[in-house]
């Protein structure tokens, strides 16, 4: 574009002409009004000039740290990405510096308008105010369609890494559902992420299990790095080897600090403490023993999507007035499901967790869309563990079930325990 080509790298600040300041001075009011007003979406600095040589942008956004509000600066280079956040006022004055400076180019975009301040070949500086395009053009933070709001922005590097994506940061259509899923997937632990004591803490570590190539493991990290900063450490832990190798290789390649894979089966890790735990399409019992980690090791946020509910199907007697209706095999699968997640809720509540059971959307390559997420009630909340256990039993009794694994898991804990010296 005439007028907006990038500074070379012979014409440096100090050679340029104090020129007009009045675009900077008009570009930094735009930026401060519209973070006043919550219309600020992102700042994207390009065209780099300065003595890093694979440097390539930065991109501003606003988020929260431990219930502050920060500008993170995250610095994409040609193989690692760096996130710096700053105070409001701080990093107001670090946009301020690297105005025509540093880059030759500054793309504000708000809900409303897109501002770009550039810089041309003989120093000149300019402003271009317009308005902003569709939702799905500009990310907003604060867009007027929540459910087009993108949680992750398509130009993140492992998105490249893991095929989602092209190099030029075009969504690849074969993983347009695996995209819903991922954006879905961020917009759910951001809501309990804000609802749970972690929005205070400055350390937040993730396991998620069963994390197959990653998708979900490394959206989490980008998020957390955003809303924790360097605090957030996320574990991603899959029983096949060549996909931790994958993932492994990816992490290496991206320079990303604090996330790790490691080769692991749920039943047998041996975790440490958690404040989140993550369980996608654990199988069967797979499922609670899941559950019953996140318990024990006193995780804030426990997300799960079941799959398979072989353990209850056999055991499930059809009372009466249910017998012709659970006389179908479809029927009678769905109320084993329906049974089995209830009684993992009810579980869960009794332990100190605010649970929802609800439909995710379909997930690739399964019909299975099904996810409970468990928030841990905060210290001092009025506890209605005997009623729960209560309502377990009878739902046991009226269908003649004899056991439920998380529940014998908590009850083996509950009697290690009784037998501990006091």
């Amino acid at each position: 574009m005439s007028g907006t080509a990038s500074p070379s790298h012979h014409d440096t600040p100090a050679a340029r002409a104090p020129g007009d300041a009045a675009p900077a001075e008009r570009f930094m009011a735009l930026l401060a009004d519209s973070l006043a007003a919550g219309r600020f979406a992102k700042l994207v600095f390009s065209s780099y000039c300065g003595a890093e040589p694979d440097l390539q942008r930065i991109q501003v956004r606003a988020v929260a740290v431990r219930g502050e509000d920060r500008l993170s600066f995250v610095y994409r280079h040609k193989t690692r990405d760096v996130t710096k956040n700053f105070p409001i006022e701080e990093g107001l004055a670090r946009v301020r510096a690297l105005l025509g400076s540093e880059f030759g180019n500054a793309h504000l975009h708000t809900d409303t308008q897109e501002i770009q301040f550039a810089v041309s070949r003989k120093g000149k500086p300019s402003l271009r105010v317009g308005k902003a395009g569709t939702p799905a053009e500009v990310p907003a933070a604060k867009a007027h369609d929540r459910e087009k709001r993108r949680w992750v922005e398509l130009d993140e590097p492992f998105l490249v890494e893991l095929g989602v994506t092209t190099p030029e940061h075009q969504l690849i259509p074969a993983m347009s559902r695996k995209w819903k899923q991922i954006n879905k997937f961020v917009e759910v632990l951001h809501h309990a992420f804000e609802a749970s004591p972690l929005k205070q803490a400055g350390q937040v570590h993730v396991a998620d299990f069963g994390c197959g190539k990653g998708y979900l493991t490394f959206a989490v990290h980008d998020y957390l790095r955003r809303a924790v900063g360097e605090g957030a450490r996320v574990t991603g832990v899959e029983l096949r080897e060549d996909l931790v190798r994958l993932c492994s290789d990816a992490v290496a390649r991206l320079g990303l600090q604090g996330l790790a894979f490691e080769q692991g089966d749920v039943r047998h890790y041996q975790a440490g403490a958690m404040d989140v735990m993550i369980a996608l399409h654990a199988c069967d019992t797979a499922t609670d023993h899941a559950i019953h980690m996140g318990i024990r090791a006193g995780a804030s946020i426990i997300l799960c999507s079941p799959c398979c509910h072989k353990q209850i199907r056999p055991q499930l007697l059809s009372p009466h007035p249910m017998r012709p209706i659970l006389q179908h095999g479809i029927h009678l699968g769905q109320e084993a499901e329906m049974v089995t997640d209830s009684l993992r809720a009810l579980l869960l509540e009794a332990h100190g967790y605010d649970t929802q059971v609800f439909e995710f959307i379909a997930l690739e390559h399964t019909s299975k869309n099904k996810m409970i997420l468990a928030v841990k009630r905060r210290p001092g909340a009025p506890s209605r563990r005997a009623d729960i256990e209560a309502q377990i039993a009878e739902v046991k009794r009226f269908y003649g079930i004899r056991e439920h694994c998380l529940e014998a898991l908590l009850a083996a804990d509950a009697v290690r325990e009784a037998a501990q010296p006091a």
